[in-house]
């Protein structure tokens, strides 16, 4: 029996750390633990015998703070957002201390770098103003350094704290026992270092500037983290913040947070509904567009589901609540983002070991850069001064910002769009599948029967044949009739008259009498065998045609003869022709999978473009049909909506769940789609792809810089101080290109943005799951 917790962990300021914290809580037997120091958080899987005390004590003994995250689903929602007053309040800290060490640093590198502004005395004024920040502004790197030296490790801290007080102590032994403290010295700055240079040489200007780059790309490292959070924090914001609950009959306001399943509580027009729950009394109209982007408001009455952080547009309605807090469709989906943000992804795992082996072999080879110049006779300064540039270009924060922030930004601009990412993995998924399974109903049709088509008998009008029939079949609750009301109700725009000795024939058909008419409407087999009601020549024609696209027919008589064919059919989404071709377009290869039967699946497979159709599956078979591609080596991507598909999602490579779904398909899935339209699923896969590349793209500059400088510093033709204004624009390079993916659209094949509905600032349309 194992037991899945989550530690926020305090005192980590760079990868390397995370990596450590990872490695020892993973020596632990039978513990498995994944360390995200973007997120500042730790998942830790214990066995039956470990506790949580003994993992807070293993992070606290590799000297680090690590305290239980209070759990999502045992607080209200909006408790989600607690932890950002105290982001904010790092943020704002890290850029006090950055504004007042440029301050002091800008006199110190305009007095180092512009001979003509050296004076005499000069360079006490520099020390004056750099020892500020050396010692408070690089506090929290020496702070961290320290603490790892007494577990006997190093990280990137390490390099940052050694390079900086090695220039500072350098400095400071050049004016108190070399030539450097005397009236009247002079220093030009080189980009490239001078080998020939004396004890007159002093570094302040490096200490100084290094620590203010490295706080600047720690504060956009901050920034960055804090704006990938938005997308959540802005999700929590959406719901109600008090609500009118009766108790015993009164109307009582109190916090959402209060509300208990159950609860009736009352919901005015304009108002949000406080929480998912049940039409008890009322009727009205609720703008869902914040949660689904479609922009039509959804009819509500007694009896209907009603979702919360959705407005009430329309009339008073008296709610049930049936979830509450965590429990709710928007908690579901604000913790799925925040488990994808949490999450590692391969690539992320990859960068995380290099850091964990670079920081020591940096270190080494700064002392081999030292013995090596000394060595070769070029003096004591020039040594110094490559071993501190090796220490400084190198230090790898690059590396480890590379993966989360594009993580982190890539799957909270993916909540905006209404596309929520369960886990980083799914980006490695989405570069490899080549061939996706789309489910029929509900996911390339609308899932509800709809009237598409009447067909009157000769000598009888359109408008009569639907009023009759339409107002026989909505005193029947079964879907094809309730189809047939709706098409009537819409077309005829009338109120429909009322029926008498309804009589219902169980999957046959109804009867009953309808202004004076005795009106049947049912299988043209019943009409003609209990009827004694036939179809003529022309409607016989429009039945064949009819069945031959697998629609439903039902027949309508009345006074002895019949009268019309009503054609009802699941009808295709208006935008699954244009999402089959975008998907095709990416590379991917459509197959229909579906339990209808064959006839009715070739026709929908003929419509929206897709050749390979596979019909008259049951459940257990649309796991087969997956396994077959996946054995022929294929990899599929199952896209599906209901709970006949749950198995078929877990079992393909990428499981995408449309959101309009049921809640097992959901849990099922890798991906879930907020809207119902099928584009949405294009669009999760150019995402995550965008994202996956973004990390790559990082990971590549981050090696690259390396690579390419560290050489330079070792030959000593690299400045400290170019090294450190170099290795904190790497770290700031990754987070921009990284927040560039706030930046990605929903396009359609000619390039044109696509309106998602769903795409607005702040984040106020992510939707239900």
């Amino acid at each position: 029996m194992t037991e899945a917790i989550e530690l926020e962990i305090g005192g980590m300021t760079c990868s390397s750390c995370a990596a450590r914290i990872e490695k020892r809580l993973n020596r632990m037997p039978g513990v498995e633990a994944s360390v995200n120091y973007a997120t500042e958080k730790a998942k830790v899987t214990l066995p039956e015998g470990t506790s949580l005390a003994d993992a807070v004590a293993v992070v606290e003994a590799t000297g680090y703070t690590a305290r239980l995250r209070p759990s999502a689903r045992s607080q209200p929602a909006a408790a989600s957002d607690a932890a950002a007053p105290s982001r904010d309040d790092e943020t704002a800290a890290l850029r006090h201390r950055l504004v007042l060490s440029a301050v002091l640093t800008a006199p110190v590198l305009a007095l180092s770098m512009v001979e003509p502004l050296q004076f005499d005395n000069w360079q006490w004024l520099s020390l004056t103003l750099a020892a500020p920040v050396v010692a408070w502004g690089a506090w929290p790197f020496h702070r961290a350094a320290w603490a790892n030296a007494r577990h006997a490790a190093a990280t990137m801290d390490t390099l940052i704290s050694v390079g900086v007080l090695a220039a500072f102590g350098w400095s400071l032994y050049a004016l108190f026992f070399g030539a450097a403290g005397r009236p009247g010295m002079r220093m030009a700055f080189d980009i490239v270092p001078d080998r020939g240079g004396g004890g007159h040489e002093i570094y302040l200007e490096v200490a100084a500037a290094v620590t203010v780059f490295i706080l600047l790309g720690r504060y956009f490292e901050a920034r960055a983290q804090k704006r990938s959070g938005a997308a959540l924090r802005a999700l929590m914001e959406l719901g109600a913040k008090d609500v009118a609950v009766l108790r015993d009959g009164t109307e009582v306001l109190i916090p959402v947070q209060d509300l208990s399943v159950g609860d009736e509580f009352l919901v005015r027009p304009g108002e949000k509904i406080a929480t998912d729950g049940v039409v008890v009394d009322g009727a009205s109209a609720v703008d869902a567009s914040m949660l689904t982007g479609e922009p039509v408001p959804v009819e509500v009455g007694p009896g209907d589901p009603v979702v919360g952080a959705t407005v009430n547009a329309g009339g008073r309605l008296l709610v049930r609540a049936t979830r509450v807090g965590t429990d709710t469709q928007l908690a579901q989906m604000a913790r799925l983002v925040e488990e994808a943000q949490t999450g590692k992804a391969p690539v992320q795992r990859l960068a995380d070991r290099i850091s964990a082996v670079f920081v020591p072999i940096v270190i080494a080879l700064a002392v081999a850069t030292l013995g090596f110049w000394l060595g070769a006779g070029a003096g004591a300064e020039a040594a110094f001064t490559a071993a501190v540039a090796v220490l400084i270009i190198a230090c790898p924060c690059a590396l480890g910002l590379a993966t989360p922030t594009a993580l982190m930004v890539g799957t909270g601009r993916g909540a905006q769009l209404g596309i929520l990412i369960k886990g980083p993995e799914v980006l490695e998924s989405t570069r490899q599948v080549d061939t996706v399974v789309l489910d029929k109903t509900g996911t390339v049709t609308s899932g509800q029967m709809q009237l598409v088509e009447v067909l009157p008998a000769a000598g009888h009008a359109r408008e009569e044949v639907l009023r009759l029939a339409g107002a026989l079949e909505d005193a029947s609750e079964h879907p094809i009739a309730r189809a047939i009301t709706a098409g009537a109700r819409h077309e005829l725009d009338v109120a429909l008259p009322a029926v008498q000795q309804f009589s219902n024939s169980q999957g046959l058909g109804v009867s009953g009498i309808v202004d004076g008419h005795t009106v049947a409407a049912g299988r043209v087999s019943w009409m003609a065998d209990e009827w004694a009601q036939h179809l003529d020549a022309d409607l016989r024609a429009g039945l064949e045609v009819a069945e031959s696209a697998g629609r439903t027919v039902v027949a309508v008589g009345w006074d002895g003869a019949l009268r019309g064919l009503l054609v009802v059919a699941d009808t295709v989404k208006p935008t699954s022709r244009q999402a089959v071709a975008e998907l095709r377009a990416l590379g991917l290869r459509p197959v229909l999978l579906t339990g209808d039967n064959a006839r009715a699946a070739r026709a929908i497979g003929a419509e929206v473009g897709i050749d390979d159709v596979v019909a008259e599956v049951m459940p257990a078979d649309k796991v087969r049909v997956v396994r077959e591609l996946q054995d022929a080596g294929r990899v599929v991507a199952m896209v599906g909506d209901g709970v006949n598909d749950a198995a078929a999602l877990a079992q393909s490579d990428l499981g995408i769940a449309m959101g309009t779904g049921t809640d097992v398909a959901i849990e099922a899935s890798d991906l879930t789609l907020v809207r119902g339209d099928l584009r949405a699923a294009v669009d999760a896969v150019r995402l995550s792809r965008r994202t996956l590349s973004t990390i790559k793209g990082n990971l590549f500059w981050a090696f690259a810089y390396n690579v390419a400088a560290i050489p330079l510093a070792v030959s000593g033709l690299l400045n400290p101080l170019i090294a450190g204004a170099a290795m904190a624009f790497s770290s700031v390079f990754v987070v921009t290109n990284s927040l560039r993916l706030r930046s990605f659209r929903a396009v359609s094949l000619d390039g044109a943005a696509r309106t998602t509905g769903v795409d607005r600032r702040p984040v106020d349309a992510v939707a239900s799951v």
